[in-house]
């Protein structure tokens, strides 16, 4: 059972009204319950014999969309602050971003202009566990273009609800907004937490002399 989780520190966001974040939230909690409820349904069709119906079929797939739509708006919202902080020069995220894009501005850029594509979806950096290495990546629907096993550190939702009512069709106003409230403590503790561990050292063994 997944439970709706509690953003009530968002209220007297900067450049998001709380009837904006109420609704975003309502929103939310709507996958939430829609997950649950596909979960209990899928299981009780296959206990009642019908996992060959198109009905079962259905629903397998809209899961998908349901299950996904919950989580990348938890990480969204937890990606979000009243008080933001530059991203930390001194962290391993930060380096990354060098590594990868040559500068931070050069990645800012980048993660914008995805954010003022055509076509609503969501916008994320994410990291690749195989390489390591950092993608800023469009997903038109929740449940399409993702980077499988990749890991999501940053999250942007660019679905009309998370700005129409706000900035109406001004959706680089927006990003912008997004970009002022990142709290980038979170984004640095997703990327660390992705990390592998550090190999432990290899013990040397003196081998008396006989």
């Amino acid at each position: 059972m997944y439970r709706v989780k509690k953003f009530d520190d968002l209220k007297g966001l900067r450049d998001f009204s709380n009837q904006l974040l109420q609704n975003h939230l309502a929103l939310y909690q709507g996958y939430v319950k829609n997950t649950n409820q596909l979960a209990a349904h899928l299981i009780h069709l296959v206990k009642l014999g019908k996992a060959d119906t198109m009905e079962y079929a259905e629903m397998k797939r809209r899961f998908g969309w349901e299950f996904n739509g919950m989580r990348l708006h938890e990480l969204y919202f937890e990606n979000l602050t009243k008080r933001p902080v530059p991203l930390r020069k001194e962290s391993p995220l930060y380096e990354k971003v060098w590594q990868e894009f040559g500068d931070y501005s050069t990645w800012e850029r980048g993660f914008r202009s995805v954010g003022g594509m055509r076509g609503i979806g969501w916008v994320v950096l994410t990291r690749d566990p195989e390489t390591g290495r950092l993608f800023n990546v469009w997903l038109d629907e929740h449940d399409a273009g993702f980077l499988v096993g990749s890991t999501p550190l940053l999250v942007m939702d660019v679905f009309e609800h998370a700005y129409l009512q706000e900035f109406g069709m001004n959706r680089t106003a927006y990003v912008q907004a997004f970009m002022r409230a990142i709290a980038w403590p979170v984004v640095e503790r997703r990327f660390e937490a992705a990390l592998p561990p550090p190999r432990p050292a290899t013990a040397v063994i003196k081998r008396r002399a006989s």
